[in-house]
């Protein structure tokens, strides 16, 4: 709790611990099958990002019978259990709620190696920090809900978000790693500035290499921002530091709060070069090094 880790971790002996989190939201996109696909991908990834195994999951629905009827229920909870299929997750059950809203997501259980364990916390002065999926999702979500994209663009941004984290999971723990996060609600630099509070170090971030959705610059100059977005950038704007003339646009992609992003990965340099080829190879094409590790007991982010 006190690092704001992804996940719980409880210890059952000297080669086990669970690792135990759950997560649920409205639905981002208008097909009910991809939502349950997005919402179980999304769950899945505090369990990889903390170096674990997903083993079981419990589904957690809202669900308007009355106003839907059973059709897109069924759909949404196919997609769920094709993602936890594709993750060798078993399903074990669930709870539904009748809600005007429709909320979907899950309880999830996975199994790790006590001193395995990869917190969100314990980056070193010089790793540098790889990031596995592009930015942007939130500003182009938020665009798609202005019936302004067009259909290449949603499959597009559909498909990461449905991508389980999976195989960069397993190629990070052939590393010697220091931290991982996954990139959620907090934004990249949100998730960053948990990563380092409260430590003796800050984070130098190169923001020409950090990989962005295509359109999202373009929708994000025209003002398709998410409010959470702001929200991010007004709690933590103590940290970030920027010239004066930094572009705004990149500043909100870079607090843009992410729906199932990547993983955000702190390793030493020489590891991080041969972690993203690794990852190239294996189809994680926008796997990137964006930026490192230095001394600052204020714990500042700094925007080059």
């Amino acid at each position: 709790m006190a690092t704001s880790d992804d996940a719980g971790v409880y210890r059952i002996s000297d080669e086990l611990a669970l690792i135990q989190t759950l997560d649920f939201f409205t639905p981002i996109v208008d097909d009910p099958y991809d939502f349950g696909r997005i919402a179980a991908a999304n769950a899945l990834s505090d369990i990889y990002a903390m170096g674990g195994i997903p083993k079981t999951a419990m589904n957690i629905v809202a669900y308007p019978m009355g106003s839907m009827g059973p059709g897109p229920l069924r759909e949404m909870l196919a997609g769920g259990a094709a993602t936890l299929r594709e993750a060798d997750t078993v399903l074990l059950g669930g709870h539904s709620v009748e809600d005007e809203e429709m909320k979907y997501g899950l309880s999830v259980t996975g199994f790790v190696h006590p001193k395995r364990i990869i917190a969100n916390q314990g980056l070193f002065v010089g790793d540098c920090l790889v990031l596995t999926k592009p930015l942007g999702t939130g500003i182009i979500n938020t665009a798609i809900k202005g019936g302004l994209v067009p259909y290449e663009t949603i499959r597009r941004v559909t498909e990461l978000m449905a991508t389980l984290n999976r195989k960069a999971a397993e190629i990070m723990t052939e590393f010697n790693i220091s931290a991982c996060t996954d990139i959620t609600g907090f934004g990249l630099l949100g998730h960053i500035a948990e990563m380092i509070s409260g430590t003796d170090i800050g984070v130098t971030i190169e923001v020409d290499k950090v990989p962005l959705l295509e359109r999202a610059y373009e929708l994000g100059s025209i003002g398709f921002v998410p409010i959470g977005s702001h929200k991010n950038r007004e709690f933590r704007k103590d940290m970030v530091f920027a010239s004066s003339d930094f572009d705004p646009v990149l500043r909100d992609i870079l607090f843009d709060p992410q729906t199932s992003g990547g993983l955000l990965i702190g390793c030493e340099e020489k590891e991080a070069t041969l972690m993203v080829k690794r990852m190239h190879n294996e189809g994680i094409l926008e796997a990137a090094i964006i930026g490192f590790v230095t001394s600052n007991v204020n714990n500042t982010i700094q925007l080059l």
